[in-house]
Formats: structure tokens, sequence, C-alpha cells
């Protein structure tokens, strides 16, 4: 069945289609779990498989940024397959380099030349673990390194959010495909949506330019090979399980941000007069106060639940909501 969609924020109907169209390639045989599915919490995954698809309508404003993503993706795609030869001439590539660069050859076209230069996209892999089909389609593969296109804010990037999520993401991929993906690093072309130039300007550590490119060591076929394996069997362990028994999130798959220790000037305060990012200098600068007054802890909160698709069976969040951990 496909995706149903609600428009609460009368978004015309001229953009609206759009919003409402999707082209992605999914699979829907049993057992088979894509690469993005496997870097999920597993409540997320599990959890999600239990919410009828018929009452999880999704907010049509919800998916400008997805589509937005996805449009870049099919540009970058469209100019190499139908213009590299007068985009890589404008570029100063020489004719006997340009002749010899080819997008997805066949293995035996590879073979038949040596002297191809294979540049592979949106090409779909599968590979069979027991009963589990595991598949993913990586953007761009040249020379043997794998790429991937983000379309993402500075903050995202500056804060290193989904480091990790990258590497695993693009270990997956030379895991089901080695042939194509020889090389060790990966590298994440990085597209800001809110990059400024006058912010880059006043600013060492804020991306000079609205690209950037970033490498990342993958892991290696074993250690993804393990990674992969565990994680199916975590799936299977508590696929029936009740939702209660399901393992919490960690703080990482929560994106949780870091405690704060507020010192309030007095007993009584309302606001605290000064923050601290550890207990120490927060209890020192009582100290200088005469031991005046008092620190209280503040956890850090958790964003992630917000964006999760169990939001609306999951015990874990309606727990951080009562703790004030969750801010809705």
């Amino acid at each position: 069945m496909a995706a149903q969609y609600i428009n609460s924020t009368n978004i015309p109907l001229a953009l609206a289609v759009y919003l409402a169209s999707d082209y992605y390639d999914y699979n829907a045989e049993p057992n088979t779990i894509s690469a993005t599915t496997l870097l999920k919490p597993l409540r997320q995954i599990i959890l999600s498989a239990r919410i009828p698809q018929e009452s999880g309508a999704i907010n049509l404003v919800d998916m400008v940024k997805n589509r937005m993503g996805a449009a870049i993706h099919d540009a970058i795609e469209t100019a190499w397959k139908t213009n590299k030869e007068n985009a890589l001439a404008a570029l100063g590539y020489p004719k006997r380099v340009i002749d010899r660069v080819v997008v997805n050859p066949t293995p035996e076209e590879v073979e038949a030349n040596p002297d191809l230069i294979p540049v592979y996209m949106e090409q779909r892999m599968t590979r069979k673990v027991g009963k589990w089909t595991v598949t993913g389609k990586f953007d761009f593969v040249g020379e043997g390194k794998v790429q991937d296109f983000k379309t993402t804010s500075v903050f995202t990037y500056s804060n290193q959010i989904n480091a990790e999520k990258y590497i695993k993401q693009g270990s997956i991929y030379r895991w089901l495909d080695p042939k194509k993906i020889t090389d060790d690093l990966m590298e994440i072309h990085y597209i800001f949506t809110d990059w400024s130039a006058n912010r880059a300007k006043g600013s060492a550590t804020y991306p000079q330019s609205p690209t950037l490119t970033q490498k990342f060591n993958l892991m290696s076929l074993e250690e993804a090979d393990r990674f992969i394996k565990r994680k199916l069997e975590l799936i299977e362990q508590y696929w029936d399980a009740p939702e209660e028994d399901i393992p919490h999130c960690t703080d990482d798959e929560l994106w949780r941000s870091d405690p704060v220790w507020k010192y309030y000037a007095s007993a009584d305060a309302l606001r605290s007069s000064k923050n601290f990012n550890n207990a120490a200098e927060a209890y020192m600068h009582m100290a200088t106060k005469g031991h005046k007054g008092k620190v209280v802890e503040f956890p850090g909160t958790v964003k992630a639940c917000q964006y999760c698709s169990a939001f609306a069976v999951c015990s874990q969040k309606d727990q951080l909501v009562m703790s004030g951990q969750l801010v809705l």
C-alpha cells in the first residue's frame, strides 16, 4: 500500500502533488532489510512495523526536506548520465579522458576495456544473510570510492551528528559489493541548505563554501559483517517481544544534548544566574559566593523521538516526556 498524506497546512495542489510523489524503489519482499534501516535504533525498527500503515498518515509539510534532497540527487544523476561529456569538457578535461568515462558499465564492458574509467551511480545491491536479504543503493562510486551526497544544515555538519551513521552506511555498501567499492575511505559531499556567506566571512570554523567534502575511514569488511549480523540477530530476538522488553534507545540514538548545571543565587530564585558544563565548576562558583544559593542539574534533552516513526507506540518516549527530557 502506498503512503497516505495529510495536507494540514493547506499546501497548494500545484506543490502538493510533488511532495506526495515518491519514486524510491522499495522492496516489499519478506525478510528484506535496507542499509538505512539497519542504521536505525532497534526499537524504531521493530515498533514501526507494528503500526498499521493506514494509521500512519504523513503530514505533507514534513516531506519538504526529503523531496528537496531527492531532487538534488536526481539532478546529479541526470547530469552525469546525459551531460557528462559537455560538463567535463567545460571543466577542462581532455577528450581522451572524457571518452574513457562510462556511467554504470557492465562487468563485461569493464573487462573488455582496461582503460575504461567506470563511474557507478544509484546501483541497487543485495546480499543474503540467512533468511534475510540485505539491500542498499549508493549515490556514487568513482575509482573504487563510495561517495554520498547529503543536503543538510550547517549545524548537522558542524556537530557531526551523523558521522558514525555515515561510516556504517558506507561500510555496509562496501560489504554489499566489495568488487565495485575497493577503497578504505568514503567521501561525504555536503550541500548546505542554510549556508550564509556573511557568517562564513566572520568565522574560521564555519564552512567557507555552500558545499564541502569530508572523508571517513570505513569499517573493515569483517567489522561490517559482525555489525550487520548482530543487528539482524537482535531484530529476530525482539521482533515479537512485548514493547516494554525491547531495549531502550541509547543517548546517542536519542540525540541527547549534554547536561547543564545551573547556579541559582538563592534557594527560591526562579532563573539561574550562571550555567556550567560540569558539576565541579558549578559548585566551585557557588563556593565563591559563600556557598549561598543552589546548584541544580538539568539532564540533557532528547530530540530524535520527534522524528521517529514509532513515536505513537513507544513507552520510552512517554517516560522522557514525563521527566521533562523530551519537550514536544
